[in-house]
């Protein structure tokens, strides 16, 4: 390919050279350049180029001839790269003096008529949008596919019993599919998040230039239209200055990272001898070099790892954000670099965990065996006494907690113990053994809105059903 060189004879860089001597140092050359991995934002710099190239034409800020020539020089650039990669030259610096220079090999002395009315600051600040905006859809297609397979599994599992826990300790019964909705919940509200963060970013920065806006007659909202925003950017120095969007990203990212974290979490513990309450698939196991019995949940422990490699990232963006006077610093340039590591851990995390969430076994005949361990339905008892007794509550708690030391001292579950001896522990615990005191019971009894029982699961699955089609 022809190659325009970016720098004069003397080292200084065309594109700013004009107020030095000479050029910069090496150090200074490497410091300075980031199309290493800016490189990444080449479809939406061509993008908002010929958004903004159109816009010149129209409004006859450029000839309609150069616009056009522009036009077909960036459609050239975009299948070369798509075809064969960006090239990097640290000497060009970033993508945009990348494409620029590769559109004057390829048009001559009318490229350079592409930047006039903006500024590389405006012009990064509507790539990093558009990418933004990308990887926010991305995610959420991911999310709704992750939640659909929950939704999916808890169908099924509406009524298997399962232990439910407060400090990792057995508390009370529930379903499987009271449990897993726990988890749609929290990536409905991930989904949210993503939403309310593109809602806020939908906006273009192009034609605010370097931070005080231009004095050509630029058509801002027709290059927002082009381009898919709303409109444009209100203030021309928060359009250069503003990584707000970045970071509501990051945040949304962090938080969803932090759920399917727990989730992972869980997985792991789940698929231990200890627990047992699932089977990973091969595929999504892993073995040791030493151990030739282990099955390790590798995927899930490396979702879990993510989760502080994302947190990380966002901690990362607001520390550069924090002192930054206004308008654009350079600081601003090491944006990049951690959203797109949170966007890839991000990505392959929600893959993974909807892969494993749809082909895991689980095992509820170990579900059940734990669930009947520990006392679950000792809250049962004391609410059958505040129903049918009329005591106070605290009075039936102190009550149904003698009952359990009772039972343990004796060996046997609660509702093994006969009558006989409810009552001589205490009167008022007489025809305690007819109390709903089994597992299916206790379940069933929890009718509350948002309870386990399964008729209530049932209603929340097609309630989460009809928010998914409505975000899809």
């Amino acid at each position: 390919m022809d190659e325009t060189p970016e720098r004069a004879e003397d080292g200084r860089n065309r594109a700013w050279g004009g107020r030095f001597k000479g050029g910069p140092s090496a150090v200074m050359a490497a410091i300075n350049a980031s199309i290493g991995f800016d490189r990444r934002l080449w479809r939406h710099d061509i993008a908002a180029s010929m958004a903004h190239a159109r816009m010149l034409g129209e409004t006859g800020i450029v000839a309609p001839a150069d616009a056009e020539a522009i036009l077909r020089g960036l459609e050239t650039i975009a299948s070369e790269y798509e075809a064969e990669g960006v090239p990097v030259d640290p000497a060009l610096e970033d993508i945009h003096m990348t494409v620029e220079a590769r559109l004057e090999a390829l048009i001559g002395p009318a490229a350079g008529r592409l930047h006039t009315a903006r500024s590389r600051n405006d012009q990064v600040a509507t790539d990093f949008r558009l990418y933004v905006r990308d990887a926010i859809d991305a995610h959420v297609a991911a999310l709704l596919d992750l939640a659909h397979t929950l939704l999916e599994r808890a169908e099924d599992h509406v009524e298997t019993i399962l232990p439910g826990f407060t400090h990792l300790q057995v508390a009370q019964p529930v379903t499987l599919g009271h449990h897993l909705m726990a988890y749609v919940e929290m990536f409905a509200r991930d989904l949210s998040r993503f939403r309310d963060a593109r809602g806020r970013l939908n906006l273009c920065p192009l034609g605010s230039a370097a931070l005080a806006g231009t004095g050509f007659p630029v058509d801002r909202d027709l290059t927002a239209s082009l381009l898919g925003f709303e409109g444009p950017t209100a203030n021309s120095i928060d359009s250069v200055s503003d990584r707000d969007f970045a970071l509501d990203y990051l945040a949304a990212a962090a938080q969803t990272a932090l759920h399917l974290s727990r989730l992972a979490e869980e997985i792991v513990l789940w698929a231990s001898e200890r627990f047992g309450f699932v089977e990973l698939p091969d595929r999504w196991s892993t073995g040791s070099s030493i151990m030739p019995q282990k099955r390790n949940p590798d995927a899930a422990e490396l979702v879990r790892g993510h989760a502080g490699r994302i947190i990380g990232c966002l901690v990362s963006l607001m520390v550069t954000m924090k002192g930054l006077p206004l308008a654009y610093s350079k600081d601003m340039q090491d944006d990049k670099e951690p959203l797109f590591e949170a966007h890839d851990l991000l990505a392959v995390s929600l893959a993974a965990m909807a892969g494993m969430m749809a082909e895991i076994r689980f095992v509820p005949e170990r579900m059940r065996a734990a669930a009947e361990a520990g006392f679950p339905t000792a809250t049962d008892l004391a609410d059958w006494l505040v129903r049918e007794k009329g005591l106070p509550f605290r009075e039936a708690h102190h009550l149904a907690g003698r009952a359990v030391a009772l039972a343990e001292a004796r060996g046997l579950a609660l509702q093994a113990l006969p009558d006989s001896a409810f009552a001589d522990l205490d009167p008022r615990l007489a025809g305690a053994a007819a109390a709903p005191l089994s597992v299916e019971a206790s379940v069933a009894s929890r009718t509350s809105a948002g309870g386990t029982a399964p008729v209530r699961v049932r209603e929340a699955i097609a309630r989460a059903r009809q928010m998914l089609k409505e975000v899809a």
